[in-house]
């Protein structure tokens, strides 16, 4: 009866907000009930909810005026507390338990602390648990913050091996153009992930979140690419969840649709950890070309050219071309200090494998 199985929902704060900066608790319940739903016809679901720094600003009114940084750390304390609070009770309605996840982009970096999130959330799937995940505003700074809970939901969706991911937000899709003008549509379907879409993609962002639909575009495009089908669709619509995945013909909604070969769950963590970078390589014409073959290559210290950063084995590092173009990122097989004194030998062991590279 329906499309996926397994499928991570992202909420976005213009769905869970009213105008006024308070919980639309209406809105909430209506979405608690279509998930809860869903699970009983056996559908698995990771909920990955913004709203807790919104949520804190309508309890709190500072004595002083906070820096950017302290008043989200104050406001998503506060509103954190009250979010999970309200889904619990929600959830607790159906008769179902769900479980706080708060993570940091720091999690994602180190593989380790990667498959620790992974298992969590499969322990809380297995016994049927609702997962519902927030970036921990408290301990992130600007640096080390998501670009917005689009990101962080593209790495849950692509960490837990989903069918499908659905971004819900507070417009029907991507549009063609200016949502506003008359001759505006949502475009249905959107092919492969290389089509730019920057053209008349809007790039004004909301008035929560801190991302815009580009940046919905880009996590949909690589998110995508990755076998994994994504949806952005109105999250203010009634049952809008339930008929996206009993049919999702009658409902206005864009589709990423997914790349007919699924990568690996190792590639799909390589994917995301550009953000992680500790250094950089450069290659050469023949790496090059021989990257963009129909074999699967490796890269070799023959091929490389120079090496950027003060890194580990096994951190990630961007790769580049002689012209500066970067090309992907990918896991090395030595420590800098190391690589740099063997650039350019033959006949060793890859400095980047190609079961941990991942080229853009």
């Amino acid at each position: 009866m329906f499309r996926y199985k397994r499928i991570a929902v992202k909420i976005g704060s213009n769905v869970l907000t009213r105008k006024d900066d308070t919980l639309d608790i209406t809105r909430m319940s209506a979405l608690v009930d279509q998930i809860a739903e869903l699970q009983k016809e056996g559908i698995e679901i990771v909920l990955i909810s913004s709203g807790a720094v919104a949520s804190g600003r309508s309890e709190i009114r500072p004595g002083k005026k906070l820096d950017p940084v302290s008043a989200r750390q104050l406001y998503s304390a506060v509103g954190q507390a009250k979010l999970i609070n309200r889904y619990y009770e929600l959830f607790r309605e159906h008769g179902i338990t769900c479980g706080q996840v708060l993570t940091t982009k720091e999690n994602f970096g180190s593989r380790t602390h990667y498959l620790n999130q992974k298992n969590c959330m499969e322990v809380m799937l297995e016994n049927r648990v609702i997962p519902v995940v927030n970036e921990n505003d408290t301990i992130s700074v600007t640096e080390l913050m998501f670009t917005d809970n689009d990101e962080l939901s593209g790495l849950i969706a692509a960490m837990m091996g989903m069918d499908a991911l659905i971004i819900l937000s507070n417009v029907d899709g991507i549009y063609n153009g200016n949502p506003g003008d008359p001759g505006a549509y949502v475009i249905r379907e959107i092919e492969g992930g290389k089509e730019d879409l920057s053209a008349f993609v809007q790039t004004s962002k909301s008035s929560f979140g801190r991302g815009g639909m580009l940046t919905k575009c880009s996590i949909a495009q690589k998110v995508a690419d990755e076998g994994i089908a994504v949806i952005i669709a109105n999250g203010k619509k009634e049952n809008i969840l339930y008929d996206l995945l009993a049919s999702g013909e009658e409902v206005v909604h864009t589709l990423f649709k997914p790349a007919p070969k699924p990568v690996s769950s190792v590639k799909k963590w390589i994917a995301h950890s550009e953000g992680f970078a500790k250094g950089e390589v450069h290659i050469n014409k023949g790496a090059v070309e021989a990257l963009s073959g129909p074999k699967a290559t490796s890269i070799l210290l023959v091929g490389v050219t120079k090496l950027k950063g003060d890194f580990e084995k096994d951190d990630i590092v961007r790769i580049f071309d002689e012209e500066g173009n970067q090309l992907g990122v990918g896991r090395a097989g030595y420590d800098s200090e190391e690589a740099v004194n063997l650039i350019g030998q033959r006949d060793l062991k890859p400095f980047i494998h190609y079961d941990y590279l991942y080229l853009d």
